[in-house]
């Protein structure tokens, strides 16, 4: 097997896709091609990637293997997604945006540029999983420029973390994090500043 495209998939220049990777998988209550899909030029997408149909996705774009990819999303330039991490619909990335390896990103999060999510974080979108109205209340993170998560970290719903901020390893997020503050610890509270880290402030 070489790869699937649905119709309507649109691939930009130089793009490299491995064995196994499918593009433009219709969503439930769609037709295949109904929403079209676009990648820009210089795409590197490892095997066994699904990607769904009515992505707009700008050039330089990479995945790992057996990312998974839902409907519906808006990504910049220069975004990279490692392996087996799943991005969910409805959201926005701006560019250079980074997701290491086994990560989860849910419906209606947004990650502004330069945004670096660890591997195995884990941002949640639902404050109460089983209301019977959960599906109209979904509100993911929203990680600010240049905001740095953590390995293991956890985003609860709704957070945001601030421009230049840094989330420590193992972290759960329960509120604002302000921009250029370092949190750690379950809650996640502020132990330092950004600034006062060994790599300084990003510019």
């Amino acid at each position: 097997m070489d790869h699937k495209t649905y119709p309507n998939v649109q691939i930009g220049k130089n793009a490299v896709i491995e064995d196994y990777v499918i593009i433009g998988v219709p969503p439930r209550g769609k037709k295949p091609g109904e929403l079209p899909t676009v990648i820009g030029d210089d795409a590197v997408i490892r095997s066994h990637t699904v990607i769904y149909a009515g992505n707009k996705i700008g050039k330089n774009f990479q995945t790992g293997h057996h990312v998974l990819i839902r409907e519906e999303n808006e990504f910049g330039d220069n975004v990279s997604i490692g392996t087996s991490s799943v991005v969910e619909h409805h959201i926005r990335m701006g560019n250079n945006v980074r997701i290491h390896s086994q990560a989860f990103v849910p419906e209606m999060s947004i990650l502004e540029d330069g945004a670096w999510i660890g591997p195995h974080a884990v941002i949640t979108n639902a404050a109460y999983p089983l209301s019977p109205n959960v599906k109209n209340e979904l509100k993911g993170a929203h990680v600010k420029k240049n905001a740095k998560v953590g390995a293991n970290a956890t985003l609860l719903p709704g957070v945001t973390i601030g421009e230049n901020a840094l989330v420590g390893a193992g972290a759960v997020v329960t509120k604002d994090v302000p921009a250029n503050k370092v949190v750690a610890g379950n809650p996640a509270k502020v132990i330092n500043d950004v600034s006062k880290l060994p790599y300084g402030e990003r510019r």
